[in-house]
């Protein structure tokens, strides 16, 4: 399908697979297409390539995952595009998958593009839209997350914790070809493009996008270390109540040893007091030792209440 922009200045050929081959008579005079249209039927991923061997006749050509589901790995979609300074050529690119970007809107804009690179520029912008509003609704579930950590802080949370830090990640795979496409529009039509209104606006809603990924990564790794922390409070706690009640159940364990021996001859065993004999020797090593752990300090917090609010508990 072929859209011309501009009252006909510059047009815009979405392709597919089918079509690749009937689109080069827009390109015959750009040797690089060929290249481009045997690439473009295999490749999956994120690639960018150019030609400026013949100053006027510069082109750039690549393929971008414009679309990827943090939960699925072979859940993504694939554009790939051909640039050259009189039209652009674009196969596979479905707008209907991005949310918040509406067609019609963006052909307005590309209307008032005087050239296919300004055009190009604009599908860039709008992608990066739809990043952004995916980006929002991602700080949403990252606030709900901050709170939940201090409400209930449990294996759970780390869980999703780590969950979230796998998606940052894949935006953050998305944004940067975005960033390299940037710089190899600069490298093959020159620094001038650089200065029209979308081509700032692009750049600007990249580098918004790359911020607020850099700013959640930070956060997350802050949520990470306090997970740590509270883990490893918890695990120190644990093991230090465990010390102290094995400690203190020490003196049970020793007489009773001494006293469930089976010899002949143990006079406590004809004591008329013997059996409340026992229990106060047990009792009174037992409250020498709690004194003695309390006077060291070992005792800690093991008998002290958490607060409600505590990340603790």
């Amino acid at each position: 399908m072929e859209h011309t922009f501009n009252g006909g200045k510059w047009s815009w050929h979405e392709l597919n697979h089918t079509q690749m081959d009937r689109a080069a008579e827009f390109a015959k005079q750009y040797p690089s297409y060929g290249k481009w249209a045997r690439a473009a039927k295999e490749n999956r991923t994120n690639h960018l390539q150019m030609d400026t061997s013949e100053e006027g006749k510069e082109t750039i050509w690549g393929s971008l995952v414009y679309y990827q589901d943090v939960e699925e790995k072979e859940e993504r979609h694939v554009f790939h595009f051909y640039l050259m300074r009189t039209c652009l050529i674009t196969d596979q690119l479905d707008l209907s998958l991005l949310d918040g970007v509406d067609e019609n809107v963006m052909k307005k804009k590309m209307n008032k593009a005087d050239c296919p690179i300004e055009g190009f520029i604009v599908m860039i912008g709008d992608l990066i839209q739809h990043f952004l509003g995916k980006i929002d609704a991602f700080e949403v579930r990252l606030r709900d997350l901050l709170w939940r950590i201090k409400e209930k802080n449990n294996i759970d949370i780390l869980d999703e914790t780590t969950k979230n830090r796998h998606e940052l990640l894949i935006w953050k795979n998305l944004i940067i070809p975005l960033f390299e496409i940037q710089y190899g529009l600069e490298e093959t039509f020159g620094s001038e493009i650089s200065k029209g209104i979308h081509f700032q606006r692009a750049r600007k809603r990249m580098e918004r996008a790359r911020m607020l990924v850099n700013e959640y990564d930070k956060e997350l790794a802050a949520m990470v270390e306090l997970e740590n922390t509270v883990s490893a409070h918890r695990g120190n706690e644990i093991m230090k109540t465990l010390t102290v009640l094995t400690t203190l159940f020490t003196p049970v364990a020793a007489w009773g040893a001494v006293w469930g021996m089976n010899f002949r001859n143990m006079p406590e065993l004809d004591w008329k007091f013997g059996y409340v004999f026992s229990w106060g020797i047990i009792g009174l090593t037992t409250l020498i030792l709690y004194v003695y752990l309390l006077k060291k300090g070992w005792m800690g917090d093991i008998l002290r209440g958490k607060r409600k609010d505590s990340f603790f508990k």
